[in-house]
């Protein structure tokens, strides 16, 4: 009876993708990664829901709770933090209910599932920090030699620096301090155990924010500028992000007849000939896109001034409600959408795809930046770990 569910639920799954295959390679946009991810996720669920009728237990209604409460927050708002710390809840407790189940059932599959996801977890577990390090000096390398020498493209190999002194340190050093120093110097891995996991949340939230998928009802796609090459030029990374605009303009004009307006946003540098938004309209022009779909924005010196000034000009010209998304490059939407928040524009984005080298160093740079907008909170959470820490040592050193 076992092996027959199983061998149906196996079969529905295969027919189920092969056909999501089929269907979406013959879409403009395949989107494999998310329709599979979901057909799997869909099936999984049905699974153990069958499974624990069967057994007569009900154990699936705890993660499914934790999930609902994490879709409800984010379906009614993708654009916070806490949706990646509500994901990962979501993700523990999913974790601790497969164990439940196998302890339970003693079901083969589920021990499959187990080992596939608590392998992994445990060479991350043994061996993650040394993996990391070698990754990080591989991934600071390969950025200089293809990227610019600046500070931002210098973040991963300074983080795999300062991994590396820190536990040389702990290795050769600390055992030669007196207790009540190692004391307080245990506030350095507490402090960096939560950045961690604050970064883990951030990564997860950028992650789910990946699969916005805006309908094609838009009136407007705000494009975020960035630097121009020799003042004057789109660079490969603006092409991208303005590419990602002009697919969805194409596919809405497709479907709809009604195709968006595009609103190009960014000023000059002082380091630039003309507005960045002008040298972006100039670039969409050339792609075929009219003249009468396309609006400049050329004031903003930032992403939060990107949102500001183009909420404005889309606020005169339409007086009633209306709909707008906007385009950057994949790591940075999430990091927009916060901007787009703050300046009460409602509109999320779609991602233009980045080079896989590139991308840790962004996302790293991505993440300092939204640490710098919490900076308060963070500061009294590490604040409050050190006094802990300073307590203690203080404790030691007198008894």
């Amino acid at each position: 009876m076992n092996f027959v569910r199983d061998m149906i639920f196996l079969g529905l799954y295969l027919i189920g993708m092969s056909g999501i295959i089929y269907w979406r390679k013959r879409q403009k946009d395949p989107s494999l990664f998310f329709y599979s991810s979901t057909w799997t996720f869909t099936l999984l669920l049905m699974y153990f829901v069958v499974l624990e009728i069967f057994y007569s237990t009900y154990y699936f209604l705890i993660p499914l709770l934790f999930f609902s409460i994490f879709a409800f927050s984010y379906f009614t708002e993708k654009r916070r933090l806490i949706n990646g710390l509500l994901f990962n809840v979501f993700l523990i407790s999913f974790g601790i209910y497969l164990i439940t189940l196998l302890f339970e059932t003693q079901n083969v599959f589920l021990g499959g599932l187990f080992a596939l996801i608590a392998i992994p977890l445990l060479l991350v577990f043994l061996f993650g920090i040394y993996a990391l390090i070698v990754f990080l000096f591989w991934n600071g390398i390969t950025v200089l030699k293809r990227e610019s020498h600046s500070l931002a493209n210098l973040l991963t190999l300074l983080l795999g620096l300062f991994l590396t002194l820190f536990l040389i340190v702990d290795f050769f050093l600390l055992k030669y301090l007196p207790e009540w120093i190692n004391v307080f110097l245990s506030a350095i891995p507490f402090i960096l155990f939560y950045l961690f996991i604050v970064f883990y949340n951030f990564l997860t939230v950028s992650f789910l924010y990946q699969f916005n998928r805006p309908r094609y009802n838009q009136d407007y796609i705000v494009v975020l500028g960035a630097g121009l090459i020799d003042g004057e030029k789109v660079s490969p990374l603006l092409a991208k992000r303005i590419n990602k605009a002009i697919a969805f303009y194409r596919a809405q004009s497709r479907a709809t007849l009604n195709p968006p307006i595009l609103l190009m946003s960014g000023g000059q540098g002082p380091d630039e000939k003309i507005p960045e938004a002008i040298a972006m309209k100039q670039y969409a022009l050339e792609q075929g896109i009219p003249e009468r779909d396309i609006l400049v924005e050329t004031n903003s010196t930032t992403t939060l001034e990107n949102m500001r000034f183009s909420k404005e000009i889309m606020d005169q010209r339409q007086k009633g409600p209306y709909r707008a998304i906007f385009s950057s490059n994949n790591y940075h939407i999430f990091r927009a959408g916060l901007y787009a928040r703050q300046a009460k524009l409602k509109a999320n984005g779609i991602g233009a795809k980045t080079a896989f080298y590139y991308l840790p160093n962004a996302f790293l740079r991505e993440y300092i930046a939204v640490l710098v907008m919490n900076k308060k909170r963070h500061m009294i959470i590490c604040g409050l770990i050190v006094a802990a820490a300073a307590c203690l040592s203080l404790i030691t050193l007198i008894f």
